[in-house]
């Protein structure tokens, strides 16, 4: 039978609640094409593929594969019919060799009395491992791995299923540039194979080196694919979001008022030494420089997390002593921490608690519980920052990325802080989520918070930041003035420059 695609989902809806996930959403995926899924946190790439995958049933919709339509009720369904998924949250068990892992849970087993074949499983491993010429050895413990080679024991556990179409969720968000050049080159093979890539990533530069066709979605809905080599950054951003992105940065004037902070001398042994700066009343304050600059590890000492054993602080011209987090806290300074998933979440509570974690103290009296008081903190988080949920009982690990960010920023704003650090705002959320975050940024400091962001993305710090702030290996290298600020000055300083 002759067919056009490998796979092709037409009007694809799936309901939670009251939340519409998918609206008939479409996808054609092409045999042994890298196809991007790209959308804004909550357009519903999440929710299409779990229905692919068999994890969810859809509303209504239908799904063929090579031409005859299927059912998915299943995982075990999806499996069977040759599609995978690569989840960003990888799921191999440590202790256990390659060969285990890839074949867990469908072991080879000896007749007549069903012993495991651990001779013919290290073999297959092995032939899957060496076909991608990846040095590894089937009896290797995954524990001893690097993220990249767990991705790569992924993507032979799904060529032992013969997948025809394996789904890459966010598969570059632990790699380092080496390993995502890495891994580009696996994708080529598998293209070369016949095999079919989905590749769902937020990072525009990947899809642009490595996919053959992206499709867009927003709300729920698809909205067009393009080839990728006939489309451009500025048209797929301004495809998500369904408006132009001049406004992309929200960069409103706002007066910068007097000292509030500052910080002198303070030194974390081995890490940051003798760092002094000061952050005014309403002003935006950016830290840069390279990984391993010591930025998140001097906020953590401004935190409290992390103890200094020198220099001082002060806040509004008075001493502050700040030996643990709730020093910080009553201080009225935040810290959204670089790492929402570790430090900034609850995972398995829900947003509701989430939210008001660190202000019990507004309606908790003795005994008594002003549940009036509480759902309305709540119901301002999650209005404020657009939180998309189906309600305020919801898991905080049900969430998207961008969903989750905004949960973490709106458990700080409870607290209605003087000063809010954060530590890469708009790590691994999609462009439509940043301008969201951007926007509340500039709206905080016009409401008279003062605010230090960490950032790796220098577009970000030029575009955000009222002063900037370059650290190189512990130390304050250069101070710059938005307006003086450019990438290259930025790069002087944080490769080891001195001010010229």
């Amino acid at each position: 039978m002759q067919y056009q695609y490998l796979l092709e989902a037409k009007g694809i809806s799936k309901r939670f609640g009251g939340v519409q996930a998918l609206l008939r959403a479409d996808l054609q995926v092409l045999k042994g094409e890298c196809h991007a899924l790209l959308g804004a946190n909550g357009a519903g790439k999440s929710t299409l593929i779990k229905i692919l995958a068999g994890i969810y049933k859809s509303d209504e919709g239908e799904i063929y594969l090579e031409g005859k339509k299927i059912e998915i009720p299943d995982v075990q369904t999806s499996h069977a019919l040759g599609i995978s998924v690569i989840h960003q949250e990888l799921v191999l068990v440590p202790h256990m060799t390659i060969a285990e892992n890839i074949f867990m849970g469908r072991e080879a087993t000896r007749k007549p009395f069903g012993l495991i074949d651990r001779e013919k499983m290290n073999e297959e491993a092995q032939r899957q491992l060496d076909s991608f010429d990846l040095g590894l050895h089937a009896t290797d413990l995954v524990e001893r791995l690097s993220v990249a080679q767990q991705q790569m024991v992924e993507i032979c556990k799904a060529m032992s299923l013969d997948s025809k179409m394996i789904i890459m969720d966010e598969p570059t968000a632990a790699l380092t540039q080496k390993e995502v050049a890495q891994l580009f080159v696996y994708v080529d093979t598998l293209k070369k194979r016949g095999v079919s890539v989905v590749y769902v990533s937020h990072r525009l530069e990947e899809l642009f080196a490595i996919t053959d066709r992206i499709s867009v979605y927003r709300d729920g809905q698809f909205i067009n694919t393009f080839n990728t080599c006939q489309t451009d950054r500025k048209t797929l951003v301004n495809t998500m979001v369904g408006r132009s992105m001049q406004d992309f940065f929200s960069t409103h004037e706002h007066p910068i008022g007097k000292t509030l902070l500052e910080v002198e001398g303070l030194t974390v042994p081995g890490i940051v030494e003798d760092i002094s700066f000061v952050l005014h009343e309403r002003e935006i304050l950016g830290f840069t420089g390279i990984v391993g600059a010591g930025r998140t590890e001097l906020m953590e000492a401004l935190f409290g997390i992390r103890p200094y054993s020198k220099g001082s602080i002060r806040l509004d011209g008075v001493p502050l002593t700040i030996r643990n987090p709730k020093d910080a806290i009553k201080a009225k300074i935040g810290l959204v921490p670089e790492s929402r998933k570790e430090h900034g979440l609850n995972l398995i509570d829900s947003i509701g608690n989430n939210l008001t974690i660190q202000v019990l103290g507004q309606f908790i009296h003795g005994c008594f519980v002003n549940r009036e008081r509480e759902q309305s903190l709540i119901q301002t988080g999650i209005s404020q920052l657009n939180i998309k949920t189906f309600g305020p009982k919801q898991l905080a690990k049900q969430l998207s990325g961008g969903n989750q960010q905004k949960v973490v920023i709106a458990k700080w704003l409870a607290l209605e802080p003087k000063v809010l650090i954060l530590d890469e705002p708009t790590r691994g959320i999609d462009v439509g989520a940043k301008a969201e975050i951007y926007k509340l940024m500039t709206d905080l400091v016009q409401q008279g918070v003062s605010i230090i962001m960490v950032s790796s993305e220098l577009p970000e710090v030029l575009n955000m930041s009222d002063r900037i702030l370059v650290m190189h290996q512990g130390r304050i290298r250069g101070s710059l003035m938005k307006s003086e600020a450019t990438q290259e000055k930025i790069m002087h300083f944080a490769t080891g420059g001195l001010d010229e």
